[in-house]
């Protein structure tokens, strides 16, 4: 597989199969991954890599205070700024409305919706969960080249035939993580990664987010 072909069959997947993913594998694309840009060659991301009884030990800790949904300890950043302008509301509310659209629930479902919600803190069923941190004293470039190492993880996960989807929600449980894991306080989580083998029956996984044309967000000047 490609880069390109990488880049066009990524998506967030949000069912995932229980067939386990190796250490080897899991270490080999986070290590790739660290080819990933960054200013100064600073390389600001810290990564937590959990699966089978770790990971599940997370996970039950969780799944004991859903009735904590949808705040849970309280977010330590906002996912989005307060007040999200146009066009970007749009487009988040469009993709929200198409994911609960895919399993039937709809907006008055509010039940429905905290169910799926919580599917988060369920790493969506795949084996492997990874959190990703950074040093509270790293300001937004570094908090950019950490992002840049998360589009590597899932770019090189396509390599494999695994999939992937980010999970900043788990932001609202980071007292917990903190604690379970012994992260030092110097480290703020920024989003957890569900990676695995896709559910490819899952209704959920049948759908996809759309993209603006290039015209709408790129300008080219100067060419022949």
């Amino acid at each position: 597989m490609d880069v390109r072909e990488a880049a066009e069959t990524r998506f967030s997947c949000r069912a995932f199969l229980p067939t386990p993913v190796p250490q080897s594998l899991v270490r080999d694309i986070l290590s790739c991954a660290a080819r990933a840009p960054s200013g100064g060659n600073v390389q600001p991301w810290h990564i937590r890599a959990l699966a089978g009884e770790r990971l599940e030990e997370l996970k039950a800790s969780v799944r004991a205070r859903l009735d904590l949904l949808p705040y849970g300890e309280g977010a330590e950043y906002d996912i989005y700024p307060h007040g999200l302008k146009e066009p970007y509301e749009a487009r988040r509310s469009e993709v929200g409305a198409r994911l609960y659209q895919s399993i039937g629930v709809t907006r008055e479902d509010r039940p429905g919706r905290y169910r799926q919600y919580a599917r988060n803190f369920e790493f969506y069923g795949a084996p492997v969960g990874l959190l990703f941190f950074i040093d509270r004293s790293m300001g937004p470039p570094q908090w950019s080249d950490l992002g840049g190492y998360i589009v590597s993880v899932m770019l090189l996960a396509r390599e494999h035939g695994l999939h992937t989807c980010g999970l900043e929600a788990w932001t609202h449980w980071h007292k917990t993580i903190y604690s379970l894991l012994n992260i030092p306080r110097n480290l703020i989580l920024f989003a957890g990664m569900a990676l695995g083998h896709p559910d490819h029956a899952a209704d959920i996984n049948k759908w996809r987010s759309s993209r603006e044309p290039l015209d709408i967000f790129a300008t080219l000047e100067g060419f022949e």
